[in-house]
């Protein structure tokens, strides 16, 4: 009677596992042949076989990867600080990485949305050098771009005009071209507030052009915008790089222009009280959705002229920005704009605002460094009032001794970018606190572990 009911309870299973295989079977196999897919399964499975590979929760794996290994497959590429084939060894004297502005904080987003975010390429995808209305700029993500910024209420673009570029970096240059005079007897003065993101010096003297040129401090120039004769262009950020102040524009009068770069004005980083609405704005993928390898922006133009002369220029440089980067963007912005945006500005602020409490809690024990003050504002996105969550913490050293705070800190194992990078004492530095998990984890480890050493500070 046992054997019987052995024998019963094998054929059962075996009828159990035949039959979930012809369901599994069919449900894959047998969608793809309903959906007519061929040549997208093998581009499928190379991304989800690389996708799996193992890299300890400290890397990760990429289809255009590095193949050392004999099966094929790419090896892993690891955080700061980790090593071996599986990233799971640990350099407890590394130094740790607060220096870049990659933007991998999002990448756990991007991980949980794999589904809706993926996109498979045909060969043959977009070869020629514009879209059929002879543009270089997709109709399609330009309308995305509208409905995004009429979502989260960061910006007007009705009755505006688009242009996209490289990444932002292209687009201020192209800005900067757009509104320098070309008969000048001089040229126009290019200036921002300090401290100021170094592109804006670096890009401008590199081009070495009769129309324009950097003049430094912005506040300098007060008394020259009243001279007819000088044209003065203002970089203005807001949220600043690298103190996440909300910035204005400080010169004013009918010959001062500016640009204003709002990379950061989103509410990862910051409350969104008003629609930015200037003559000239620049954003850009890399700090919406963590993107920055695929190298898109978009600047949002009111003057017709100065759109014409940016679109000019685009076509010149580079013919438009690459077909494939705006394929991409038009993916992303529709998982973005999925359910209002909430999902990633959610997880974006909720990440951003847990490390900047911890990092504010720790740096608040010591009397050797402090970090800026950013005033509370009401988010008319999230629809309260809220703190500030910026991508980086500018950390002064208010010892007189300690005149290099860079220095200071990389005696601890921590590089961050001094404070003279942005035309500022040396006295502050830039910590990112926009890299990966492990990265912010082991910042916040050695600063910890530097304020035990400070007489009187209490460490948490």
């Amino acid at each position: 009677m046992a054997k019987k009911n052995m024998s019963m309870f094998v054929a059962c299973f075996v009828s159990s596992m035949v039959l979930n295989l012809f369901f599994i079977i069919n449900l894959y196999v047998g969608e793809d042949s309903k959906l007519g897919l061929s040549w997208s399964k093998k581009a499928a499975a190379d991304a989800e076989a690389v996708a799996a590979i193992s890299c300890s929760g400290h890397g990760r794996a990429y289809l255009d990867g590095l193949v050392l290994n004999e099966n094929g497959f790419p090896v892993c590429e690891c955080n700061s600080c980790y090593g071996g084939p599986d990233c799971s060894e640990f350099s407890p004297a590394c130094a740790v990485n607060a220096d870049g502005g990659d933007p991998y904080f999002l990448e756990p987003f991007w991980r949980q949305h794999a589904a809706s975010s993926a996109l498979v390429v045909a060969g043959w995808h977009r070869m020629g050098y514009s879209y059929s209305d002879h543009t270089f700029i997709s109709q399609e993500l330009e309308r995305h771009v509208r409905i995004l910024h009429s979502i989260v209420g960061n910006a007007v673009t009705a009755g505006r005009y688009i242009v996209f570029g490289a990444g932002s970096t292209q687009l201020l240059n192209a800005a900067v071209n757009a509104l320098s005079p070309d008969n000048s007897s001089m040229p126009a003065p290019i200036v921002a507030s300090i401290p100021y993101y170094p592109v804006y010096k670096m890009q401008t003297d590199i081009f070495q052009s009769m129309n324009f040129k950097f003049e430094g401090d912005a506040s300098l120039w007060k008394n020259s915008t009243s001279d007819a004769t000088v044209n003065v262009i203002e970089f203005v950020t807001s949220p600043n790089n690298p103190d996440g102040q909300p910035n204005k524009a400080v010169l004013s009068g009918p010959n001062a222009k500016a640009i204003h770069d709002h990379a950061y004005y989103w509410p990862h980083f910051s409350p969104i009280p008003t629609p930015a609405d200037e003559d000239v704005m620049v954003f850009t993928i890399s700090k919406l959705t963590g993107h920055a390898s695929t190298r898109f922006g978009w600047a949002i133009i009111k003057d017709k002229a100065v759109y014409e002369r940016m679109i000019q220029y685009m076509n010149l440089n580079t013919f438009g920005v690459s077909r494939d980067s705006q394929l991409r963007a038009l993916k992303l912005l529709k998982v973005v704009i999925e359910g209002g945006g909430r999902e990633i500005f959610e997880f974006g602020y909720k990440t951003m605002r847990d490390r900047w409490q911890k990092l504010s809690e720790t740096l608040s024990k010591s009397k050797r460094f402090s970090l800026q003050k950013i005033a509370p504002q009401y988010c008319s996105f999230l629809h309260e009032v809220r703190e500030s969550s910026p991508a980086y913490a500018w950390v002064k050293c208010e010892r007189e001794e300690d005149r290099d705070c860079n220095a200071v800190l990389q005696g601890a194992n921590i590089n961050g970018r001094e404070g003279s990078m942005y035309s500022a004492e040396d006295r502050y530095v830039r910590l990112s606190l926009i890299r990966s998990q492990d990265d912010f984890d082991l910042l916040l480890q050695r600063l910890n572990k530097l304020m035990l050493g400070e007489e009187g500070a209490k460490p948490l």
